[in-house]
């Protein structure tokens, strides 16, 4: 059932952010406008440590940040080719370079992993469907890839490339970061970095596959998606 969307108590300097309606135990959030990846950070942190205390409800949140760049927990400094083109965020979740900007749709899931088995293998595994099932939506195959983190896709005409990255960080065995689907933003962003330390292989996204596809839209597909893969 879809409640109304209100305003959210945040951190200062955070974006704003409304609640867009509620699956079960989960609260979808959305923020209309672009949020800075550091308030991001701030938002997740304060959530999940009310999720942990059991005053705030678990929670999907879809954003767009502006043109960064994160470096996770085993990012090689030799894998970031523009130090100056973007701002670079160091970050406690797994994983190596990632580009965050408008145009890809970037999901934060604050989830109770217990409540899901405690397995995070399992969850990253969970989160992996959930995009493979949404891309289906819009008739695009995605694919999971042994020793290459994230989604993949054929295109019809070149190369296999990546559309969607996952990292996550877990707190008292609550989740944050979460996945990114490349929706529509400007690909030549990525050259300033080797995505997720994989070389050789190059990224798209749906509208670079000739999918029409809104933020909107993938919003919708996402969270039809969500019940069967991750679960509310």
């Amino acid at each position: 059932m879809t409640e109304p969307a209100s305003a959210l108590a945040q951190p200062a300097e955070t974006a704003p952010v409304t609640i867009a309606g509620r699956d079960g135990a989960v609260e979808w959030l959305e923020s209309p406008s672009l949020v800075e990846y550091d308030s991001a950070v701030a938002f997740m942190e304060d959530r999940v440590a009310r999720i942990r205390a059991g005053t705030a409800a678990e929670a999907i949140w879809l954003l767009e940040h502006p043109p960064l760049y994160t470096a996770g927990t085993s990012a090689d400094s030799s894998e970031l080719r523009e130090p100056g083109r973007f701002p670079v965020y160091a970050t406690g979740r797994g994983g190596r370079y990632t580009y965050h900007g408008p145009g890809q749709r970037v999901g934060y899931v604050m989830v109770d992993l217990k409540r899901r088995g405690g397995d995070v293998r399992a969850f990253v595994h969970a989160l992996e469907s959930w995009i493979i099932d949404t891309l289906s939506a819009f008739g695009v195959a995605g694919m999971r890839r042994p020793g290459r983190i994230g989604i993949w896709v054929i295109p019809d005409d070149g190369p296999e490339a990546k559309i969607a990255a996952i990292g996550v960080r877990v707190r008292r065995w609550v989740t944050y970061h979460g996945i990114s689907i490349n929706v529509a933003p400007d690909l030549t962003h990525f050259d300033g970095i080797v995505p997720c330390g994989i070389d050789g292989y190059g990224v798209t996204s749906l509208e670079n596959l000739n999918v029409t596809a809104s933020m909107d839209d993938v919003d919708d597909a996402l969270r039809e998606t969500f019940a069967s893969t991750v679960g509310t």
